[in-house]
């Protein structure tokens, strides 16, 4: 691990602010993904802006009756909470498929949805990786890709993003609000915080440098059935091959987003309109641009057959 220089934020503007003030500047709050890749020199941030202090770990209702979660609330926390669990029953479970007790007790909101792929050949530094080293190449194309991306993909990456929870925002229409270096806030619909690969995998999500996010903020709850299911290698923890979550009316109607199978949370409303005709025409419709490599067609199959499982339990 190569040495870094430490300091501990009183303000999200202060920390947005000596973020901004240098180029290889992180925060850190969990430190579950972060202190790993810095271990391997994936990582080699030359400051470490430590976020924990701020107060940013509350959930609190809002004026038009959804949630607002903080930054800094621990995923263990999110998933126990009363509120989270009777109406957003769908966040609730793609948190507890998300990792062990003991990362959820660390691992913050925030951190979750900014965790970085775990593509093997974007941890093997011996391996080119545009999304490690711009330029490079990428060695999973034409490689072992059975984990990867069957759509939204490009000729620079086709890694997928892990985060379970951020599946399961991306279907509830979450809000990410944020902090700018120079104290401006803003909210950027979770919808448009993660980028597709194109030309540059290495940028990964829509927020300059230097934004902190501060909060997430759920609408109104919708209802219907909510659920998360998701397909691994292992029935312990383990990153998703397919995962699905929805939420199902009682009239067949609702949204899906599907996980493990695009550079980011992989949701079009649009094929939404075919859930009440079943897994196949709206999977067709979801994957319908897909190209998956000879190792990773299955997950086109896999995909429907899991969102049939999940709307015959909706549907009881």
């Amino acid at each position: 691990m190569k040495s870094f220089t430490y300091k501990r934020a009183k303000t999200p503007a202060e920390a947005a602010a000596a973020a901004a003030d240098s180029p290889d500047a992180k925060f850190i709050a969990g430190g579950t993904n972060l202190l790993d890749l810095m271990k391997l020199e994936i990582e080699t941030p030359e400051r470490l802006i430590d976020v924990n202090h701020l107060e940013l770990d509350k959930i609190a209702p809002t004026f038009d009756g959804g949630l607002r979660i903080g930054a800094l609330v621990r995923n263990t926390d999110l998933a126990a909470d009363e509120r989270v669990r009777r109406d957003y029953g769908v966040l609730a479970r793609a948190l507890l498929a998300g990792a062990s007790g003991q990362l959820r007790n660390r691992a913050t909101t925030a951190g979750n949805l900014l965790q970085r792929t775990r593509c093997p050949y974007f941890y093997d530094t011996n391996l080119p990786c545009n999304k490690r080293q711009p330029g490079s190449g990428c060695a999973a194309i034409g490689g072992f890709s059975r984990q990867h991306a069957v759509i939204g993909a490009s000729e620079a990456c086709i890694a997928t993003h892990p985060s379970d929870m951020a599946v399961a925002m991306r279907v509830l229409d979450a809000t990410v609000e944020t902090v700018r270096p120079d104290g401006a806030a803003r909210t950027v619909p979770i919808a448009e915080l993660h980028r597709l690969p194109g030309e540059t995998p290495h940028i990964e999500t829509t927020l300059a440098r230097g934004e902190l996010i501060t909060a997430v903020t759920l609408p109104k709850p919708v209802g219907g059935k909510q659920l998360y299911r998701k397909v691994r290698d292992r029935s312990s923890y383990a990153f998703a091959l397919v995962s699905v979550a929805a939420i199902v009316q009682r009239d067949g109607s609702g949204q899906v987003a599907l996980g493990g199978v695009a550079h980011k949370p992989w949701r079009v409303e649009a094929a939404e309109a075919a859930l009440p005709r079943g897994a196949r025409a709206t999977v067709a419709q979801l994957l319908g641009e897909a190209k998956p490599t000879r190792e990773n067609a299955f997950k086109l199959p896999l995909a429907e057959r899991t969102l049939a499982a999940v709307l015959t339990e909706a549907r009881g």
